[in-house]
C-alpha cells in the first residue's frame, strides 16, 4: 500500500511539474499575441478617430454644397462691395473699421425693410501681397468678419455663407497702392 501511496504522490507531482511547463510555455508563446492584440486594438481606435474626422469633414462639405445649390439656385439680385476705401481693410488684417460697421448696418436694415426672402453670399478677397494661403485665409476671415457682423444686426446666419477667393479675383492692379487697396475687399452677393 505504501507503493501505491509513493506512485500516486509521485504521478500527482509529475502532473503539476508538466502543468508547469505547460503554463510556461503558454506564457512565453501567448505574450507575443497579446502583444499584436494590444497593436491591433490601438491601431483600430486610430482608424475610427481616423474616420470621425473623416465624418466631420463629410458633413462639412455637403453643407458648403447645400449652400452651393442654394446659390446655383438662386437668382442673382444685387451686390454690394465693401472695398478699402469704405471699409478700410487693414492689409493684413479683417478688423471692420467704424465705417464699415455703419455700412452693414444699413445693409442689414435694408434687407430687414425690404423684408425679401433673400441668400447672401460674402466673397473674402486679398490683394497680392504675402503668400497664396495665407491670403486665403485672409479673405476667409474677411468674409467670416462680415458675417458676424451681419448677423448682430439680425441677419440669420443660415441664410449666409463664406467663401475666400484670397488673390485669385483682383479688380485692380496689385502694381499699384491704389490697385492692392481696392482689390482688399468683401463682396455680399444677394440671392432671391
Amino acid at each position: 500500500m505504501s507503493t501505491l501511496k509513493i506512485t500516486g504522490i509521485a504521478l500527482l507531482a509529475s502532473l503539476t511539474l508538466s502543468a508547469c511547463a505547460t503554463e510556461d510555455y503558454v506564457n512565453q508563446h501567448l505574450a507575443p499575441v497579446q502583444g499584436q492584440v494590444s497593436d491591433l486594438q490601438g491601431h483600430v481606435q486610430g482608424q475610427d478617430s481616423h474616420l470621425s474626422q473623416l465624418d466631420q469633414s463629410t458633413r462639412e462639405a455637403l453643407e458648403r454644397a447645400t449652400a452651393a445649390g442654394k446659390l446655383a439656385e438662386g437668382k442673382f439680385d444685387y451686390a454690394m462691395v465693401l472695398s478699402d476705401d469704405a471699409t478700410k481693410f487693414p492689409v493684413n488684417g479683417s478688423t471692420l473699421s467704424p465705417e464699415a460697421m455703419q455700412r452693414l448696418t444699413e445693409f442689414a436694415n435694408k434687407l430687414k425693410t425690404d423684408d425679401k426672402n433673400v441668400y447672401l453670399e460674402i466673397q473674402g478677397n486679398t490683394d497680392s501681397t504675402g503668400s497664396a494661403a495665407h491670403n486665403l485665409q485672409l479673405g476667409a476671415d474677411r468674409a467670416e468678419a462680415v458675417r458676424r457682423a451681419l448677423n448682430e444686426q439680425g441677419v440669420a446666419l443660415n441664410r449666409m455663407s463664406t467663401i475666400s477667393y484670397g488673390q485669385d479675383r483682383p479688380v485692380a492692379s496689385n502694381k499699384t497702392r491704389d490697385g492692392r487697396a481696392q482689390n482688399r475687399r468683401v463682396v455680399i452677393v444677394v440671392l432671391e
